[in-house]
């Protein structure tokens, strides 16, 4: 079955066909954003995609085919970034599946032709213009190597001359010496280090003035220059001044040579140590220290808190914060990096001035991140009220560049650890901690447990190895009965994820959707999942085993994916399930990103079945979800059922008075199912009525007994 028979007969509102270009729109910049460079926003991109999306449409309705207008919308196309081929690539791509897709035009054998010419007028107006931007650069290049040529030419006139004046004015000195090893020449710097003047140094020679004990090393190396061994060579000397004393001296000496080859001369430039030893120390700072901030940089703290954790005294101890700017990237990308930098700067000063009174370090570890660590004494504040104070004063709006901004700050926090421990042991247990912080939430802080961080080890080490138990079929599709609370009838099937490990026991679908969904897994195996469990449904509707709809659960990233409706298109089509016998259902929490409800209204406008998991844990709108969101059902968080939430039970007749079923996940008792059944809610699953199991055990279980 097409994608386009799919869409219903009818001719389509105004707001349905604005509806499906924006979705349309949508997916083509992200589209582009994940394979070219752009150098816009996703809100930007979103509404210039869309403007010319519109003109695209208007075209395609024209009696005569514009083919100037779209080969100039082609070119315009162009000048949006460095899209080059794979940018056109994905246009055509997009375009090629998602014109024919939408409503305004259909039957598509209508418009098939003209979407062919204007995806090829497209590409020959953008292939025009990228070619012509490649001449245009070239040219310029041309032009840029014939001036360089020019210039070369004038420079080489004048070189003499700036090399006089380099020499003088150089504070380094600068000895012209003779092969013989005598002094040609001095700049006025040599006189200030060593004290002579310029007269009295001509013809003295240099080894004259190398103290002793360093002439040989000096006089080996030069030797060498001469040989040709080496271009140049750099040692540190002591050379004479006027008054006796030696001079800790960096000497650097090369031997020019002629047009033929001939030897020339000695080039010695010495430098005063005492600068040099300056310039070593200021090195070292600015290498241990950020250059936006002025504060240590994560090499530096790591090195510091290494000392405070060894020095750390038993009855206090050290407490370590691993600090996140929270929607810094969103900042970003509103005002431009430059208004980031100054907020960052802005995030260190408040620091520095909160933690003026502890003994503290901070430092800023890169990007949007700062750490902390606190020698705590017994007047130190708890560590809420630390980050309580932090996050008042950055939330107190400050004027960046014309814009008022105010920000928060997430936080993992280590406190006491053992005084033995490692420092890249504790910062990862800080940042551990932070990643658990900053999960769902922002501006909260989360304290490392030890017991905690050894639990999401394990988690993380099952979700990197997912992909070979997957590989190797470890992983299967099970199925557990949906059933009417008020009859006890079997009305459909629901797929879940089973992996058994033997090392580790079985994981049920909820754990494995939440690994998979960590490491990206979830988009290819969840278009998997849908594939095995829509072959198996079309395979039990043929032999007369078991006609009710399956249904599949997404998980959050699945939701929000762009290539959602085509996953499930595909699906469709490969098994042959027909779209009213497939139930999708989406977390509530996603349907406020807009990617999310336009999948779900896409797949409804299909005629998948669709519903909504986790209702209760927040506020719904029950406006929206009867008139703007195609709803069939909505499924109570697994949570609230075992607790027979009153406050969920008051809802369930609100629910269904607007045509939307209830169905109830967790049911483990007769008691439950008669609670809820009162309740009002309409299905349930759970283990009194099945647990999952394999197809053929699963048809077993719906046999009379």
């Amino acid at each position: 079955m097409s994608y386009s028979s799919r869409i219903p007969d009818v001719t389509p509102s105004p707001q349905d066909n604005a509806k499906a270009r924006l979705a349309l729109a949508r997916k083509w910049a992200y589209r582009l954003l994940s394979t070219v460079s752009i150098p816009m926003g996703r809100d930007a991109l979103d509404e210039e995609l869309s403007s010319r999306l519109d003109v695209l449409c208007a075209m395609l309705h024209e009696k005569e085919f514009p083919a100037a207008a779209a080969e100039q919308a082609g070119a315009e196309l162009a000048e949006l970034g460095y899209l080059g081929h794979r940018g056109l690539r994905c246009t055509a791509e997009v375009l090629g599946k998602g014109l024919p897709a939408l409503p305004e035009f259909q039957p598509v054998e209508r418009y098939a032709e003209r979407v062919a010419l204007v995806i090829g007028a497209l590409g020959s107006g953008f292939s025009a213009a990228n070619t012509e931007s490649v001449l245009t650069q070239q040219e310029s290049m041309q032009r840029s190597l014939l001036k360089a040529v020019r210039d070369a030419n004038w420079n080489l006139k004048e070189s003499e001359a700036r090399f006089n004046e380099v020499v003088t004015s150089s504070t380094n000195g600068v000895l012209i010496v003779d092969l013989e090893g005598r002094l040609l020449s001095t700049n006025a710097a040599v006189g200030d280090i060593l004290g002579y003047s310029q007269e009295d140094l001509v013809g003295v020679p240099l080894l004259d003035l190398i103290a002793p004990g360093f002439t040989d090393v000096l006089r080996e190396a030069m030797a060498e220059l001469v040989a040709g061994s080496v271009e140049r060579i750099r040692q540190s000397q002591r050379m004479l001044r006027k008054d006796g004393e030696a001079a800790r001296l960096s000497l650097t000496a090369s031997l020019l040579r002629g047009a033929d080859d001939e030897l020339g001369y000695f080039v010695v430039v010495i430098e005063d140590g005492t600068e040099l030893a300056l310039l070593q120390n200021e090195l070292k700072r600015q290498s241990l220290h950020d250059a936006l901030t002025g504060l240590p940089n994560r090499q530096f703290f790591s090195t510091q808190l290494e000392i405070a954790l060894r020095q750390a005294g038993p009855e206090h101890g050290i407490t370590i914060f691993h600090l996140d700017v929270d929607a810094f990237g969103m900042i970003c990308d509103s005002f431009g990096g430059r208004v980031g930098e100054r907020l960052l700067q802005h995030v260190a000063q408040r620091l520095k001035a909160l933690l003026a009174g502890e003994k503290a370090m901070i430092a800023r570890f890169g990007g949007d991140e700062f750490g902390v660590f606190l020698e705590n004494t017994a007047d130190t504040p708890a560590i809420g009220v630390i980050m309580k104070s932090i996050n008042d004063e950055l939330l107190e709006p400050t004027f960046v560049d014309g814009h008022g901004l105010a920000v928060s700050v997430s936080a993992g926090v280590v406190h006491r650890p053992d005084t033995d421990a490692e420092p890249a042991d504790v910062l990862r247990a800080a940042e551990r901690a932070l990643r658990r912080a900053k999960t769902g939430r922002r501006g909260q802080w989360e304290l490392f447990h030890a017991g905690q961080d050894a639990e999401d080890r394990r988690d993380d080490a099952l979700a990197v190895e997912m992909p070979a138990a997957w590989e190797n079929g470890e992983i299967s599709v099970r199925y557990r009965p949906v059933v009417e609370l008020a009859g006890g009838a079997v009305s459909g099937v629901e797929a879940a994820l089973h992996w058994d490990r033997p090392d580790f026991g079985v994981l049920d679908h909820d754990r494995c959707a939440g690994l998979a969904e960590a490491t990206g897994l979830v988009l290819p195996l969840g278009e998997w999942l849908l594939r095995v469990a829509g072959g198996q449904s079309v395979w039990w509707r043929q032999r007369g085993h078991f006609d009710r709809a399956v249904a599949v659960r997404l998980t959050a990233h699945q939701s929000a994916d762009a290539d959602l409706v085509s996953r499930v298109v595909r699906v469709l089509d490969q098994t042959g399930l027909a779209p009213d016998q497939l139930m999708i259902s989406m977390p509530g929490g996603v349907l406020p990103m807009a990617d999310a409800a336009d999948n779900l209204t896409v797949l409804a406008r299909l005629g998948v079945l669709t519903a909504i998991d986790d209702f209760g844990l927040g506020p719904l709108d029950f406006g929206q979800l009867a008139s703007e969101l195609p709803v069939q059902a909505v499924r109570v968080a697994r949570g609230l059922v075992a607790t027979r939430s009153p406050y969920v039970a008051a809802l369930l007749p609100l629910v269904r008075e607007r045509g939307v079923a209830v169905a109830v996940d967790g049911i483990s008792s007769a008691e439950q199912a008669q609670w809820w059944r009162a309740a009002g809610a309409d299905f349930a699953t759970g283990d009194h009525f099945g647990v999952p199991r394999p197809p053929g055990e699963f048809l077993e279980e719906l046999e009379p007994r």
